[in-house]
């Protein structure tokens, strides 16, 4: 009887561990690593904010698409100068996360646009946000997160870095 429970046992935990392999090969979100992700606070009556992140695929993907609930809108956009002027714009296509290398969305740059805001975004709260990736070969997932309102302390300037001195 022992030994007809530990098979179970053994066969149970090799199909799970086929499964997990099978999910994590046809997931390419499993491969996204997300790091210091945070949202900025919103002021009452602004419309819009922005997420931002560090986003690693050892396998390489795309970023295609965002989703959260706080926000009528939710792109991908990339601000950068042209000529004298800044210009923020949506990325087209979605955004290439190049296998073993990190894509920093972070201000003046690569960053997650949540506009039309339904509710407040207030500092200590958190924000669902969904990525939505496609892999090489065109197959799509997502990554739920929550991400916390407001810059992490190790990002943020020390004090006294802000001064205007003479």
């Amino acid at each position: 009887m022992k030994h007809s429970i530990a098979l179970k046992f053994i066969a149970l935990a090799l199909a799970m561990a086929g499964i997990t392999a099978a999910f994590s090969q046809t997931n390419p979100a499993a491969a996204v690593e997300v790091k210091d992700a945070w949202v900025r606070p919103a002021v009452p009556g602004q419309s819009g904010t922005g997420a931002f992140m560090k986003l690693s695929a050892p396998a390489g993907a795309r970023l295609v698409g965002v989703q959260t609930p706080v926000a009528g809108v939710a792109e991908v956009h990339e601000m950068k100068m042209e000529g004298d002027t800044m210009r923020m714009r949506a990325v087209k296509g979605g955004l290439e996360l190049p296998a073993r290398q990190t894509v920093e969305l972070k201000p003046g740059g690569y960053h997650l646009m949540l506009m039309d805001l339904k509710q407040p975004v207030t500092k200590g709260g958190t924000v669902p946000i969904t990525l939505q990736f496609e892999d090489a070969k065109g197959a799509r997932s997502s990554l739920a997160l929550n991400v916390p309102v407001g810059m992490p302390a190790a990002q943020q300037a020390p004090a006294g870095a802000h001064e205007h001195k003479h």
